[in-house]
């Protein structure tokens, strides 16, 4: 009779230490450190050539978070390890003590937990699924098909190249929407400025003209008057409004995806994010099918690919197509959130059995698109602005001069 294997023993959660030491040149020291045990502990500090005489448990420490840039250079540099020749469990152990800026302990922590798991028998994909707020189901997934092939180290390159290059994306993607928002709200709070501050003065001097004043020049002093008297409720509610409805995009997952499709929607935003979000699910969805997934089994991977919480939905419901034995390039039509020159490719590659070849080409297409419609934006972002702040302050000073200048031509 076969018997089962023994479970394996995966790393425990972190616990926080405070230790009294002495360095080495016989001065006392104290502090505390995240460690999975008391021999962990005490030898960390004998690293730094601290003397431990005190050792105390303070309870479980926190979970370890990282950013994504973090990740992604950990990615990097596991790679370049590997190519060198390094085991993976020795790799991350080196990754794992590696010098760790203040307040960025959680990469070094969460490599050491996957270091220990990997000794202790477990799967590097597996070890990584332990960790999905850094670790996506895209990322275990790809690492678990180079673990199968013996190609980790290309298989990790290959990420951390997506994973820059999204990195990229975004930043030219927020850059490209944050410059004109920052202007028109610029022009709003100078706006709000003169009217509060500098129109009631001019009402002043107006008032003792004894003549009726331009209708421009009365249309201001009614919206001064206002904005005196309604600019602090109007901003209360205006930041009790965003409170409100960033509580709820975090509880709703309805209200998520009504929000994500109403982004795509936007007039000069939309068709940008819709390109960058079809870059990213094409490369997504290429990466796996050239790794060698299964077509149905690579869509459990793209459940977060776009980072757009609508065509996620929807690369669901695309699943669920493909089940049913419809083919990628009509479900992808029937989704609605794929620009017809990304679904046309997909239908031609699938009659020519070549779709992973074409995703990967319509995704640098995409990129492509990407690059020119923020290059189109950020040109298109002066001209705006001028026209917006000239419209704004300009009409606010015309209208205020106006019963100045009528004035002198009557003297």
């Amino acid at each position: 009779m076969n018997m089962p294997p023994p479970p394996l023993h995966v790393s425990s959660p972190d616990v926080r230490f405070a230790w009294h030491a002495v360095d080495s040149n016989g001065v006392r020291r104290r502090g505390t450190l995240i460690a999975p045990d008391p021999a962990v502990a005490r030898a960390q500090l004998k690293r730094d050539n601290l003397f431990v005489y005190e050792l105390d448990a303070r309870g479980q420490a926190p979970r370890p978070k990282a950013r994504a840039a973090e990740v992604t250079l950990f990615t990097r540099q596991l790679s370049s390890l590997l190519r060198a020749g390094l085991p993976l469990a020795p790799a991350l152990d080196v990754l794992a003590q590696s010098p760790a800026r203040r307040g960025r302990e959680g990469m070094p922590r969460i490599v050491g937990a996957l270091a220990r798991d990997i000794t202790a028998g477990l799967r590097f994909s597996a070890a990584l699924e332990r960790h999905p707020a850094q670790f996506g189901a895209l990322y275990c997934q790809l690492v678990g098909v180079g673990e199968a092939t013996g190609a980790l180290a290309s298989v990790l390159a290959r990420i951390a190249d997506d994973r820059e290059r999204a990195a990229a994306q975004r930043a030219k993607v927020r850059a490209a929407l944050t410059y004109p928002v920052a202007i028109l709200l610029l022009a709003l709070a100078i706006t709000a400025a003169l009217l509060v501050w500098v129109v009631p003065t001019f009402q002043q001097i107006f008032d003792g003209f004894g003549a009726k004043l331009p209708v421009p020049t009365q249309f201001v002093i009614a919206l001064s008057s206002a904005a005196a008297r309604w600019s602090v409720p109007a901003l209360v509610c205006v930041v009790g409004a965003s409170f409100a409805i960033a509580h709820v995009l975090r509880r709703s997952d309805k209200a998520r995806i009504s929000f994500a499709r109403l982004t795509l929607k936007l007039p000069i935003a939309g068709p940008l994010l819709t390109t960058l979000c079809s870059a990213r699910w094409s490369r997504a969805l290429g990466t796996l099918l050239s790794a060698g997934t299964p077509l149905s089994d690579a869509f459990d991977s793209l459940t977060h690919a776009t980072g757009n919480a609508y065509v996620d939905r929807e690369t669901g419901n695309i699943a669920l197509r493909l089940r049913r034995g419809e083919r990628l390039a009509a479900a992808m039509q029937t989704a609605g959130c794929f620009p017809p020159e990304i679904v046309q490719p997909v239908a031609v590659a699938e009659e020519s059995g070549a779709l992973d070849a074409m995703l990967i080409d319509v995704a640098s297409l995409c990129d492509r698109q990407v690059d020119e419609k923020i290059g189109t934006l950020a040109s298109l972002c002066e001209p705006l602005v001028i026209m917006v702040l000239g419209i704004l302050v300009g009409g606010l000073v015309i209208a205020m001069y106006l019963p100045i200048i009528q004035l002198g031509n009557v003297v």
